[in-house]
């Protein structure tokens, strides 16, 4: 009975290894800001980790469905603002931002209440538009995702009396640093977790592989989808509040098709079906792109001309879907052993 009951724990961490690699990770990744002289490391660190909170999030909804929306930022977008008037200076936001609720526009609140307001903004916002669309299937859904960014962005460049329109917000509080955005991230990556070992993800998961059978055996696919593309919103919403207040000044220029077009390319790099192959593949994107930066500004032992970095992304992406098309995760969870043996 002793052994029985001390080798509980070892079969359990044998069984869910995944997301405790995937923290470990995050957390060797914050430990390099200890380095010396590593000011401009941890900057790049951050940026890291915010991208790995916003694409596990796509991932809980585009990686267990295995429908693809092109219109997620669009739910950052709402987080980094919803998070913004709730912690911006009062007197900014009743001189720029003066169609702001009066709960909003003369009070200042916490970084935890600005981010809770963020994830909830976006999810209601999910709530109504999930609802509307996710009974379409295929190319249709897709479209209907990126027209959804497409509302986003010009609702929010041009309603100047609450988003201040193409001008900046500022006042915000920079309170986000590594280990608080490693702290989400590895928040994230447990939710994610959590969900697709669910009742509800394995369903999902199974609609993914096959509808038409998932759909004979009872699997409520729509409502699944529903669940997840509303839970999936509400952490990318916390991407954008942490993207908020790491930079303490917003504009709406960033939540658009290059943001876009980046997150996605790192879930096809990583591996678009395992949560895994989301976080390598934001690693490993940010690496590259990083890399190419350092070249485009002169800093590094090459020179490379502006838009290289468009150019090897586009590159790394046609060169990992001709010769690892399930990512360079294969599809599969990181494992140290066997849960089995």
């Amino acid at each position: 009975m002793s052994q029985h009951t001390s080798q509980g724990p070892v079969a359990l961490l044998r069984r869910h290894q995944t997301p405790v690699i995937l923290i470990m990770v995050i957390l060797a990744l914050a430990g390099l800001s200890l380095l010396p002289n590593s000011s401009t490391l941890s900057m790049t660190l951050i940026e890291m980790m915010i991208r790995i909170v916003v694409v596990v999030g796509m991932y809980i909804f585009i990686g267990n469905s295995g429908v693809v929306s092109f219109g997620h930022i669009g739910f950052m977008c709402i987080g980094a603002y919803g998070a913004a008037w709730a912690s911006a200076d009062p007197m900014f936001k009743q001189i720029m931002l003066s169609g702001l609720p009066e709960v909003l526009r003369d009070h200042q609140y916490s970084f935890v209440v600005a981010a809770g307001f963020g994830v909830i903004l976006a999810a209601f916002v999910a709530l109504i538009f999930g609802g509307a669309i996710l009974r379409l299937a295929g190319i249709s859904y897709s479209i209907a995702t990126f027209a959804f960014l497409i509302i986003v962005n010009s609702v929010y460049s041009n309603w100047e009396s609450v988003t201040g329109g193409l001008s900046s917000i500022t006042g915000i509080p920079s309170v986000v640093g590594l280990w608080t955005s490693a702290g989400f991230a590895s928040a994230a990556i447990l939710v994610a977790y959590l969900f697709q070992v669910s009742r509800y993800g394995l369903m999902l998961k199974a609609s993914r592989e096959d509808d038409v059978a998932a759909r004979a055996i009872g699997v409520k696919v729509v409502r699944m989808r529903f669940v997840s593309f509303v839970l999936s919103a509400a952490v990318v919403g916390a991407g954008g509040a942490l993207y908020a207040h790491f930079l303490g000044i917003l504009t709406v220029d960033p939540f658009y098709l290059q943001l876009s077009f980046l997150t996605i390319a790192m879930l096809v790099v990583g591996g678009i079906s395992s949560l895994s192959g989301a976080v390598l593949g934001v690693v490993v994107v940010s690496v590259v792109i990083e890399g190419l930066r350092i070249g485009e500004r002169g800093d590094g032992p090459v020179s490379l001309p502006v838009g290289s970095q468009e150019l090897g992304l586009g590159l790394l992406m046609a060169l990992v879907l001709v010769f690892r098309p399930l990512g360079l995760s294969n599809g599969k969870e990181a494992k140290i052993v066997k849960h089995d043996q």
